[in-house]
């Protein structure tokens, strides 16, 4: 692919001057951190606010430190994936739009190079914040509740990475092929209905990228049927190269939109 390290560094460098690498990652952290903290000091939270009758007393579930790191992913799954969606959709529709892809068009580089130093730079971004939410997640959860299993804590959290790739795959491809709005309002509607309607009657059917995510927590419990989550984390896989393809191919066909 023809002028993609020089592609890759203005990326990297765009991300860390706009801090990317910096404010993500900690949105995750303070994601990972809120509900270990929350649930533990549920009590003193309530008598700090006041107006608690005289002798209630509030009889909160015993959790396990896997509930927690699950309720973390949850917050994830929401306000993490909608700054990292609202952040990266944007990313190629935007320079398109503006006339800065024209600089790099007129250049002698390739599309593919074009897409996947965006890609590769959005993925790192995302591994960071993943990694910042895991550990501030579990590093409270393990101080106030319990320990996890190493290997399955790693398997789990890999497992989510991979969700993960397949969601910026979709956001970026997104990109490529519609304007901004368009763009926004479609990554939105693919991910986040996906979630609603895998929530709602995702019980009819196992392999699904929209499992991964909860598979991941199984594999912690120890509760996971293998067939499936291997045919789950093949598919995802496969789905995010086709989104790779179909981006690179769009941003190609799209490349005479560009503003001049």
């Amino acid at each position: 692919m023809r002028g993609f390290n020089v592609l890759l560094q203005k990326e990297f460098r765009e991300a860390w001057r706009s801090w990317k690498f910096l404010w993500i990652p900690l949105v995750f952290a303070l994601l990972g951190m809120s509900d270990p903290l929350t649930n533990y000091y549920m009590m003193d939270i309530l008598n700090a606010v006041g107006n608690i009758p005289e002798g209630f007393e509030l009889l909160l579930p015993e959790l396990m430190p896997v509930d927690l790191l699950q309720a973390s992913i949850g917050q994830f799954q929401t306000i993490g994936l909608l700054v990292l969606m609202a952040t990266f959709v944007g990313n190629i529709s935007k320079e398109r739009a503006s006339g800065m892809a024209t600089l790099l068009y007129v250049r002698p580089i390739s599309f593919g190079a074009y897409f996947m130093s965006k890609f590769i730079v959005m993925s790192t971004v995302g591994f960071v914040s993943i990694l910042a939410g895991f550990t501030a997640s579990v590093y409270y959860t393990v101080v106030l509740y319990g320990t996890f299993e190493i290997g399955s804590l790693v398997a789990s959290f890999f497992t989510y990475f991979s969700w993960l790739l397949f969601v910026l795959a979709v956001t970026l491809m997104m990109s490529a092929t519609f304007k901004t709005i368009v763009a926004t309002s479609c990554a939105f509607i693919v991910i986040f209905m996906g979630q609603m309607i895998n929530a709602i009657v995702g019980t009819f059917w196992t392999v699904s990228p929209w499992k991964l995510p909860l598979y991941g927590v199984q594999l912690i419990r120890g509760t996971m049927e293998m067939s499936d989550f291997w045919w789950s984390l093949v598919i995802t896989m496969i789905l995010t190269i086709v989104c790779i393809s179909i981006g690179t191919f769009t941003m190609k066909k799209n490349a005479s939109m560009t503003k001049i």
